[in-house]
């Protein structure tokens, strides 16, 4: 199977969460080197998840989560930081846009324990670092491994956290094997496989292959 038919379900899930016009959609076009998110100034236009299917070096195959922002106002906003907190049960791995202008804010912090709570690998990722002044972050007791600085407007440290992702690809792998935790190479191993008349035809469903 290649890469580019390689089910969502055997991608590693990338989520991006964050306040609105933290950078989050940027940093994912920088990331991937394409447009995949709307980017605007105007607060709250990523309104709900959106998820992409693509390879990015050197992960490989991945589904890409832009999440609405965590401060979301009203009724309606309220909703959709719901939704984002949602997206953490499809996450494998979970990416914390800060912007770098403001610090760290409580609704970062709320976020961030969920995540730790959940045991999803995660990175702190501090966003608009040309604009930033020095001391504005505000982030106490993180490890260096866990907080990355990076400009999505210049480039600066996405290729440092292109390396973090590929770093976490392996404790990232899809938790609940289906029986590769009883085979060993060599193993003789019969499938049976059940087709009916409504099957397509030459064509078997995930779990058999």
């Amino acid at each position: 199977m290649s890469l580019n038919n390689t089910p969502s379900a055997d991608r590693v899930h990338i989520g991006v969460f964050g306040r609105r016009n933290a950078g989050k959609s940027s940093v994912i076009n920088a990331l991937t080197g394409q447009n995949l998110s709307i980017v605007s100034d105007v607060k709250g236009t990523t309104t709900d998840p959106v998820k992409k299917a693509m390879e990015l070096l050197p992960l490989g195959p991945v589904v890409v989560i832009d999440t609405p922002g965590i401060d979301d106002e009203g009724e309606l906003g309220a909703l959709r930081v719901k939704r984002s907190y949602q997206m953490l049960n499809q996450a494998d791995i979970a990416v914390l846009v800060i912007d770098g202008t403001e610090g760290f804010a409580k609704e970062d912090a709320a976020m961030l324990e969920r995540i730790q709570k959940k045991g999803i690998p995660y990175v702190i990722v501090c966003n608009k670092i040309d604009e930033a002044q020095a001391g504005s972050i505000g982030i106490i007791g993180e490890p260096a491994d866990s907080l990355l600085l990076v400009s999505a407007k210049t480039g600066a440290g996405i290729h440092a956290l292109k390396e973090w992702l590929a770093k976490s690809l392996s404790s990232a792998k899809p938790r609940y094997p289906i029986v590769a935790d009883l085979l060993a190479p060599g193993d003789l191993v019969v499938l049976v496989i059940p087709i009916d008349e409504s099957a397509p035809k030459g064509r078997l469903i995930l779990t058999q292959q």
